[in-house]
């Protein structure tokens, strides 16, 4: 018997379980933490190269070429290091010129890889979004991918956009936070649905992209299910999609509506948050929030309607095609498609 199967097959004295786990938590914390100093300093080193780019063109006149030729002396001094080709460099400038140094140690763009800061720095303009997007990356851990995806679809931009009555029937802090978690519109363009879809080929279809709807959700959502059984008085109702939100700590009672929004809609959305909060709600659980869903929405009538409504709602529409048409988008070329032929343009 080798001394490690020895070791296997010793009971551990008490209380070494907790102390290797607080061990295991120590080393995986400190690797996180150099593997985020690396990035940092390979991101301030990018900076440098970026901001004396700028000064040697725009301050001493050296032209478009020291680009090429730094990208070809960088590379060949170090060929194990990727990153150096001329496409790179442009973005270090780009990178350099839209960001303080400081910001680098002191801001989100510091705690994201070199490729999400590529993403934000071609996709989006404006210096606050940009960060804004940045912060939720590092929150939420999105990869490169899903930062792009949700940049497209203005995930952030749409935040808190919903017309609700969330301040005046919840405390302050809950309704910021419950406002901020609705949107305005819904992208569902990834349903594959066109305009004239009904309400129940909609759910049905979210059910089966349920992934792709929390995503578009937001954090903090659970699915609980699609048309829900609610049995009051002995008669039968059903929710069309219900949540919960794990941060609010209440149901989410989601209607929704092929077509206009209409004040009667309320009453069926209000009734279906009460069967919820007394049928489903634990003891600890918050009131429901209800989301009413509808194509289209008439503000005034939306704000009108919610004026003296005395349960938390929110009313939102919903996009089922969004973008180019088809024809056109089959013809464009994908974004990574556009990297790749730059990128074999440089190597």
């Amino acid at each position: 018997m080798t001394n490690e199967q020895a070791i296997a097959l010793t009971d551990p004295p008490e209380g070494y379980g907790e102390w290797f786990s607080d061990n295991k938590s120590r080393i995986y914390a400190a690797r996180q933490r150099a593997a985020l100093a690396v990035n940092t300093e390979m991101l301030q080193v990018y900076w440098r190269i970026g901001r004396d780019i700028i000064d040697k063109q725009e301050n001493q006149g050296w032209g478009t070429k020291v680009v090429e030729r730094l990208s070809h002396d960088l590379r060949k001094e170090f060929p194990d290091l990727g990153g150096f080709s001329q496409a790179n460099l442009r973005y270090m400038r780009s990178f350099a010129r839209e960001w303080p140094e400081d910001a680098i140690r002191q801001q989100a763009v510091g705690e994201l890889p070199w490729g999400h800061n590529i993403v934000l720095l071609t996709k989006i303009k404006d210096r606050a979004l940009r960060l804004a997007y940045a912060e939720a990356a590092v929150e939420f851990g999105w990869s490169r991918n899903v930062l792009a995806t949700h940049i497209q679809s203005q995930r952030i931009e749409r935040k808190g956009r919903a017309v609700t009555n969330f301040e005046r029937v919840l405390p302050k802090a809950e309704s910021d936070l419950a406002r901020e978690s609705l949107k305005d519109p819904y992208r569902l363009d990834f349903l594959g649905l066109g305009d004239g879809a009904e309400e129940r080929e909609i759910e049905a279809t979210l059910t089966g992209h349920i992934t792709d709807f929390l995503l578009e959700l937001g954090a903090g959502f659970a699915f609980v299910g699609r048309q829900v059984h609610l049995e009051v008085g002995g008669d039968d109702f059903y929710v069309d999609l219900l949540f919960y939100h794990l941060t609010l700590r209440r149901y989410v009672v989601v209607e929704l509506k092929a077509d206009k929004f209409r004040p009667e809609h309320l009453g069926q959305l209000g009734f279906y948050m009460t069967a919820v909060d007394e049928l489903l709600g634990h003891e600890t659980d918050a009131p429901a929030i209800g989301l009413l869903l509808c194509r289209h929405r008439n503000e005034v009538v939306a704000e009108y309607a919610l004026r003296d409504a005395t349960q938390p709602v929110g009313i939102a529409e919903y996009e089922l095609v969004a973008g180019l048409p088809d024809q056109l988008q089959t013809a464009l070329p994908s974004i990574e498609q556009i990297e790749r032929e730059l990128g074999g343009l440089d190597d």
